[in-house]
C-alpha cells in the first residue's frame, strides 16, 4: 500500500502547489508514451502468477470481438511495483493491482503524464481483488479504449486529407490522414484507401433512406443484405463476378453506439469476396441522420493477410469517430 499512498499524496501535492498562486500556475506533465493499445500492469510477479493475474488476463487481453484470428484487446506488460518509476510512469493506460488491508477500486486521471488513465485495485485477498475486478474492469476497458482512440487521433491529425468527397457528397467532414486516397467516387459512394504491408485499409460512405430499418427482428439480416448490395455494386473481388459480401457463415455482432453525437448501431464482422478466397475484419456504423432523413453509414474494412489486424481496425474505428456532420466552412 506504500507505493499507492505515495501516489496518490505526490499527486495531490503537485496539484496543491500547482494552484497555490490564486490558482494562476497549472501543472505540468510529461506527455504520456507508449505504443496504442498497449497496457502496463503494475503488481507483484506472484500475484500476476496467480488467480487475480488470471482475471486480469482474461478482461484486460480478452479475444477482440470481429477479427477473424484471436487477437487481444490490449497489449499487457507486466511490471513489479519496485521498478515503477521514471519513464516507465509515463505510460498512457496503467492497471495498478496490490494487496493490501484497504479496498480500493477507482480511475485517476494524469496521475504522472498527461493523456493517461491509471486504474487501481488493492484488497487484502485474492477473492476481493477479483470481485473489485470484476466491477472496474468494464469501465476501466472503456477509459484505456478512449485514452487510445484519442491518441491515435492525435497522431494522424499532424497531417490529414484535403480531399472534399465526403464533404461534397455527405456534407460531413471526417479527419482522414493525408496518406489515403479517394479511389472512387460516385453518385452515393465514396472509397478511400491507403497501400499497407500486404494488403489495404479502406473507408467507405454511402447513405441509406431514414426508413430502411423498420423492424428490429430483422435487423442483422437487413444490414447484411445493405452489405452485400453495396460490396456488389461498387466494391469488386479481383476477378469479373467476384465482390465483396458479408461472411456466411456468421452473423456480425451489433451493439448501440453514438457517433458524431447521433445514436449509431455498431456492426462488427468479417467481409469475403463472393466467388474467390479473400476475407477480413469490417467495422460499420449505421447513423441515425434524422436531420437529414437517412441512414449515414460509415465503414472501415481491411486486408491483410497473414497479419495481425487489431491496430489497423483500431486506426480506421479512430478516423471513423471524427465524422463532424456540421463542419465548418474550409479556410482554403
Amino acid at each position: 500500500m506504500k507505493k499507492i499512498r505515495t501516489l496518490f499524496v505526490a499527486t495531490l501535492l503537485v496539484a496543491v502547489f500547482a494552484c497555490n498562486d490564486s490558482g494562476k500556475q497549472k501543472r505540468f506533465l510529461p506527455p504520456s508514451t507508449g505504443p496504442v493499445n498497449s497496457l502496463m500492469v503494475v503488481m507483484d510477479t506472484e500475484l500476476w502468477k496467480g488467480p487475480v493475474g488470471d482475471k486480469i488476463r482474461d478482461e484486460f487481453a480478452a479475444q477482440i470481438i470481429g477479427l477473424p484470428q484471436i487477437e487481444p484487446l490490449f497489449s499487457i506488460t507486466q511490471l513489479p511495483p519496485k521498478v515503477f518509476k521514471g519513464t516507465t510512469t509515463y505510460s498512457r493506460s496503467i492497471l495498478y493491482v496490490e494487496r493490501d488491508s484497504t479496498v480500493l477500486a477507482h480511475i485517476k486521471s494524469n496521475a504522472y503524464s498527461q493523456p493517461q488513465k491509471v486504474a487501481v485495485i488493492t484488497g487484502p485477498t485474492d477473492e476481493i481483488m477479483i470481485h473489485k475486478l470484476d466491477s472496474l474492469a468494464p469501465i476501466a476497458i472503456k477509459e484505456f479504449k478512449d485514452v487510445e482512440i484519442a491518441e491515435s487521433q492525435r497522431r494522424f491529425e499532424r497531417s490529414l486529407s484535403k480531399d472534399k468527397a465526403m464533404e461534397e457528397e455527405f456534407g460531413i467532414r471526417l479527419k482522414v490522414p493525408s496518406l489515403y486516397k479517394v479511389g472512387k467516387h460516385e453518385k452515393n459512394f465514396v472509397w478511400m484507401d491507403i497501400q499497407i504491408p500486404k494488403g489495404t485499409m479502406n473507408i467507405i460512405a454511402y447513405e441509406m433512406p431514414w426508413d430502411s430499418f423498420t423492424n428490429d427482428s430483422t435487423f442483422v439480416n437487413d444490414i447484411v443484405r445493405m452489405r452485400d448490395s453495396i460490396g456488389e455494386k461498387y466494391i469488386p473481388g479481383p476477378y469479373e463476378n467476384t465482390y465483396m459480401i458479408t461472411e456466411k457463415a456468421f452473423s456480425p455482432y451489433v451493439f448501440p453506439a453514438e457517433i458524431g453525437g447521433k445514436k449509431a448501431a455498431e456492426v462488427k464482422g468479417v467481409w469475403e469476396i463472393h466467388g474467390y478466397p479473400m476475407a477480413g475484419p469490417f467495422l460499420t456504423y449505421i447513423i441515425n441522420d434524422k436531420e437529414n432523413n437517412r441512414r449515414l453509414v460509415l465503414e472501415g474494412f481491411t486486408f491483410a493477410p497473414s497479419t495481425e489486424k487489431r491496430d489497423y481496425m483500431f486506426e480506421l474505428e479512430a478516423i471513423l469517430k471524427t465524422v463532424d456532420f456540421d463542419p465548418a466552412p474550409s479556410a482554403d
